[in-house]
């Protein structure tokens, strides 16, 4: 287990992040967090601000209670900005956002209201600073990331095919397309640390075919490794039928079964992971409590297929799987970018 003693290369970190953000002393910048937030990068995040003169002051908001049946550990999307108007507001006349929320903004409802004032939200995972001290972002990074987005955004299919069965079809007309390489510098816009990771929120009724997880695939909902096969068949971005023997496929049917609502069934985003920084045994070598899963996500060659709200296909709902998939060919208008699980330069 990792102590919670403030190291200072730590703090080196976070100041490193926000001048990666272009923050400066004429600016003012507010730290967002919760109560369930993890109080020692709220710590790290005003030290850093104070080392570099940047006028800052925090925002504590309560951690909203669950009112579901499930039990939601990873919604995608942080609630603790809802019935809170003053604090957008205040936000909103901010320049920059720490967002050290459980959840994170990039999905939240606030946050277009948030970034069409100017404002640029930098979203801190909430992994332990250990973590993100290994996982600095690059220039490096960022271009390949820009490179992917813009690869993205202009084409028409995405295809996903593995040795396992898995052979998915997404219509890319008209998706919208987010990259994240770990830091923001423009108004207006919102990055995540960790980053290296390029996702693709189809429109309705886009996806359709067989995924196969395999053992050693990642279900970071449950922040584990999955132990046995489970495929799912999905028909117009809808999960349809879950099968397998093991106990993956009756813990994933079981829990989207617990929120009684159609749209967790449903897609949410598809892309792959950039950062060769990742580690795939990360999920072995932290406790639960220490991680929030983002570096999988970023895990260089990875396939990530999300359930769950996806706000340009108008669908929200609490549910959601983050599942990394190892082992996938990703092709993008025929061109394969990722190969085997390997990242094609």
């Amino acid at each position: 287990m990792l102590s919670d003693r403030i190291e200072l290369h730590w703090i080196d970190s976070f100041e490193s992040i926000f001048k990666s953000c272009k923050l400066n002393p004429s600016e003012t910048a507010i730290i967002l967090s919760e109560t369930q937030s993890r109080e020692l990068n709220c710590n790290l995040a005003e030290l850093a601000l104070s080392r570099m003169g940047v006028p800052f002051y925090s925002i504590k908001v309560t951690s909203p209670r669950t009112i579901s049946e499930a039990i939601i550990r990873s919604s995608g999307a942080s609630l603790a900005l809802n019935e809170q108007d003053k604090a957008v507001t205040a936000l909103c006349d901010a320049d920059f956002v720490v967002d050290l929320t459980l959840e994170g903004l990039m999905h939240s409802a606030q946050t277009h209201k948030i970034l069409k004032s100017g404002t640029r939200i930098m979203t801190i995972s909430n992994e332990h600073p250990d973590i993100l001290t290994r996982l600095m972002p690059t220039e490096d990074l960022k271009q390949k990331t820009l490179e992917a987005s813009r690869l993205c955004r202009k084409s028409k299919e995405m295809r996903v095919t593995s040795s396992r069965g898995t052979n998915l079809s997404v219509d890319m007309k008209g998706n919208n397309t987010v990259g994240v390489w770990g830091f923001t510098d423009k108004p207006g816009t919102l990055a995540h640390w960790p980053g290296g990771l390029v996702v693709s929120f189809p429109a309705a009724g886009s996806v359709n075919g067989t995924l196969v997880l395999q053992h050693g695939d990642i279900n970071l909902t449950f922040k584990k490794y999955f132990e046995s096969e489970v495929k799912l068949m999905i028909e117009s971005d809808y999960v349809v039928s879950i099968d397998g023997t093991g106990s993956d496929a009756k813990l994933m049917s079981n829990y989207l079964s617990s929120f009684g609502d159609k749209n967790c069934y449903a897609t949410s985003h598809v892309g792959w992971g950039l950062n060769k920084l990742s580690r795939y045994e990360s999920l072995t070598m932290y406790d639960k409590k220490d991680l929030n899963g983002t570096e999988l996500r970023s895990l260089a060659g990875n396939f990530l297929y999300s359930t769950g709200a996806n706000e340009f296909a108008n669908r929200f709902t609490d549910g959601h799987f983050d599942l990394p998939m190892m082992g996938c060919t990703i092709s993008i208008d025929g061109k394969k970018v990722v190969v085997d699980g390997a990242l094609v330069e």
